[in-house]
């Protein structure tokens, strides 16, 4: 189980999404940091400006990150056998302000590579009773949603519905699981009248990006190091002239890193899987502001859905 890291608006101090449970309610992502190259760049992209001996003292962290969390820089200097002058030039040298920097990177490292196993051993033991893992796994599903009520600036979410309003087509991208996000959001987008079209499998996002231009927006939904469907569907679509927008649980996924915008929604979970308690929450909040920015036409196709919901021949009768 990784817990994801912000930061306060108050102090500035980054946090752990463990203390929002504890009545912290002063939290959100800043605009700056929803698009913020400097803290996206890929890892391999940071070893290019260091030298040889540089790469070769750093790497082990990079391609490992989980063997290394949390450490000091005196105890993180003495795992790799150098000294902390040595390793901490090697961080500046690769974009990082200070030490307490590149240690937030190493954290997001972490949880964008994390597995369905990582999650297993990090939640309660063998021994314990299923009453215990079951209070875990809802006590972390609750943390992942204050996270996102904490972090999310809500006018992000109304220009983006704004733009929802104004393009030609909106298009979803995601696979695997998160394919039953994007047909979830599309449903409910056509209901609102949106022009929303999904692409969950390798082909469908091939044809699907090929037509994509200025007037289209993309929608990518992929979490911890991302599908290669999904961020490869996204650029091609922003290549295109298409606005990119990304949702995804770390600042260090391929998905932030390429998107214009991105949303971030923790999925940790106690069990095999992941958790979609935010990433729902979010999607419904997406919902609500489309909904609300065309509130009267949105209720003019309630009304008309209504007849349909109460006599329609869909639904089961006695």
């Amino acid at each position: 189980m990784f817990i994801a890291t912000y930061s306060c608006h108050t102090c500035d101090n980054y946090v752990d999404s463990g203390c929002l449970a504890d009545g912290c309610y002063t939290l959100f992502v800043k605009s700056g940091t929803t698009n913020h190259r400097s803290t996206t760049l890929s890892w391999r992209n940071r070893l290019d400006g260091l030298s040889p001996k540089q790469q070769e003292l750093i790497r082990p962290v990079l391609e490992d990150p989980r063997s290394f969390l949390f450490l000091s820089v005196r105890a993180l200097a003495s795992k790799l056998h150098t000294d902390t002058a040595t390793l901490l030039r090697t961080t500046r040298a690769m974009g990082f302000s200070g030490y307490p920097d590149f240690r937030r990177y190493v954290h997001e490292l972490t949880i964008a590579h994390a597995t369905s196993l990582d999650s297993l051993l990090s939640s309660a033991g063998n021994n314990s009773e299923i009453p215990v893992h079951v209070r875990d796994s809802l006590d972390q599903d609750q943390k992942n949603f204050f996270a996102l009520r904490n972090t999310l600036d809500t006018r992000q979410l109304a220009r983006l519905a704004q733009r929802m309003w104004s393009v030609r087509r909106i298009m979803l991208l995601g696979g695997d699981l998160a394919a039953a996000l994007v047909f979830y959001l599309e449903h409910h987008l056509v209901m609102l009248g949106l022009p929303a079209f999904s692409a969950t499998s390798p082909g469908r996002v091939v044809h699907l990006v090929r037509t994509a231009g200025k007037k289209d927006l993309v929608i990518a939904i992929s979490f911890h190091r991302s599908l290669r469907q999904t961020v490869e569907g996204m650029r091609q679509a922003k290549t295109k002239g298409a606005y990119a927008v990304g949702i995804t649980d770390t600042f260090v996924s391929p998905i932030a890193r390429f998107a214009d915008e991105c949303f971030i929604a923790s999925v940790d979970t106690c069990h095999f899987g992941d958790s979609y308690v935010a990433p729902m929450a979010l999607l419904d909040m997406m919902l609500v502001a489309c909904a609300d920015y065309r509130r009267q036409r949105v209720l003019a196709l309630a009304r008309d859905a209504a007849e349909e919901q109460q006599r329609g021949f869909r639904w089961y009768e006695e």
